[in-house]
């Protein structure tokens, strides 16, 4: 099998660890190890010691799972890990055993697992008051509210908080169809964008989508640099959304949604050129430009938004994961004008802005970029998905004490998406475990 195909870097990656993915700097390092104990013995450093668990097992809970829960939930790995416990970049499985975690609950827990940052807040908060609704005056959300604006462009400063990245698109979709009096939302394929009604429709894989109502949604070609039919050439895809609004459409749109690096897609970057074309394309088609940073946003590219390397403003920005670190919140930003169209109705949400969860959000997070794609073929020159490799290759790295998501339309793509606290011997310790998993293929 062929290393690492493609790589798909964001700009100013922390720690240099995508050059790292497509080098072969650390197969000397690892040529003498022997097995996957000794491996593990080289993780970095951490003084950290979980207490000892004393719950089920995880043969006990798989099987309450199986019975209880949804038959839709799936799990990584042949063998499914029980996490018991957490700190920083590291996760600790029943046996106490130590796993550097780049994956991040699927790019969720931006700042570490239990950051004392966000655990005392959130304490000394529910001890205090939980839940007296929005319908009341608290300054957690009022406060949260200001410093979330303070981060965005222009006139981005009304915040809608609600509870998860679908319901911040949803949001965001409606309130598009309302300001420009226009149904058509035009997409990208291969893009994700949640899982009710509206969301499902602009999200562009089958995998992802029910045999239910998704009208008015058109979906333009993917910019896809690696496997895209006009691979960098970003003005010839804002050509193909010019194409699709003006022969599939009335010529004027409600709006226009996509991520700035598809997440659930593969890590995929756009083609250069592409978002401020399609930014203009959109904008003399009447429709707003809604940023989807559910997964791109707080620093977790390099820049605080991912929208920004492309030198847009958008006109909504939604967000959830990296927000609240692992707390259930989501949050759609827009201008007063926009924001005006829900006072038509009543707009309310239960749980959105509660003020425990707006108390655990990192302010001010910094870092460089750490959302990084790696995928795998068996043929370079046909990019045959190597589908199954991927799989077993996840398996030996979690043997070997690194746990990594995947993507990708085929689930062939290594979704590297760690803590923001990841460090430079975390990252050579994730590539070694990588390049030594590969040589064992």
């Amino acid at each position: 099998m062929q290393r690492f195909a493609a790589k798909r870097s964001v700009q100013n990656i922390s720690v240099s660890l995508w050059r790292r993915c497509i080098s072969s700097t650390s197969q000397a390092a690892t040529a003498s190890v022997k097995d996957s104990d000794e491996f593990q013995a080289r993780l970095p450093p951490f003084a950290y010691t979980p207490p000892p668990y004393t719950g089920p097992s995880a043969d006990v809970i798989l099987s309450k799972r199986k019975e209880f829960l949804s038959p839709s939930m799936f799990c990584l790995y042949r063998k499914p890990l029980n996490i018991v416990d957490g700190k920083m970049q590291y996760l600790f499985d029943e046996s106490g055993r130590r796993y550097l975690d780049a994956f991040a609950g699927i790019a969720v827990v931006n700042c570490g697992h239990c950051h004392p940052d966000v655990v005392e807040p959130v304490i000394n908060q529910i001890k205090r008051l939980q839940h007296p609704t929005v319908l009341y005056l608290n300054h957690a959300i009022a406060d949260f509210s200001e410093a979330l604006a303070s981060k965005l462009p222009g006139n981005l400063k009304v915040v809608f908080f609600t509870n998860s990245g679908t319901e911040a698109n949803e949001l965001a979709l409606m309130m598009a169809k309302l300001y420009t009096g226009c149904q058509d939302i035009v997409a990208v394929r291969n893009g994700y964008h949640g899982n009710a009604a509206a969301t499902m429709g602009a999200t562009g894989q089958s995998m992802w989508k029910f045999n239910v109502v998704q009208n008015s949604v058109h979906h333009a070609l993917n910019p896809d640099p690696y496997r895209g039919v006009f691979g960098s050439d970003g003005e010839k895809y804002a050509k193909d959304l010019q194409d699709l609004i003006q022969y599939g459409t009335t010529g004027h749109i409600a709006g226009f949604i996509c991520e700035a690096i598809q997440g659930v897609g593969g890590i995929v970057e756009l083609a250069p050129g592409y978002l401020s074309a399609a930014y203009d394309t959109v904008k003399k088609a009447g429709g707003l430009f809604i940023a989807d940073e559910v997964q791109s946003g707080f620093a977790r590219t390099g820049n605080f938004w991912g929208f920004e390397a492309h030198n847009v403003v958008p006109d909504i920005v939604t967000m959830a994961k990296g927000i609240g670190n692992g707390f259930p919140l989501g949050a759609v930003v827009t201008t007063p004008e926009i924001a005006g169209v829900l006072t038509r109705r009543s707009y309310f949400n239960t749980f959105g802005g509660n003020s425990v969860s707006t108390t655990a959000v990192i302010g001010d997070v910094r870092g460089r970029g750490l959302m990084l794609g790696v995928e795998l073929v068996s043929d370079r020159k046909l990019k045959t998905p190597a589908t199954a490799e991927t799989l077993h290759i996840m398996d030996q790295m979690k043997e070997l004490g690194v746990l990594i998501g995947k993507g990708g339309y085929f689930g062939n793509v290594f979704r590297i998406t760690p803590p923001l606290c990841f460090t430079k011997d975390d990252a050579d310790f994730l590539v070694e475990a990588m390049d030594y998993s590969m040589s064992k293929m």
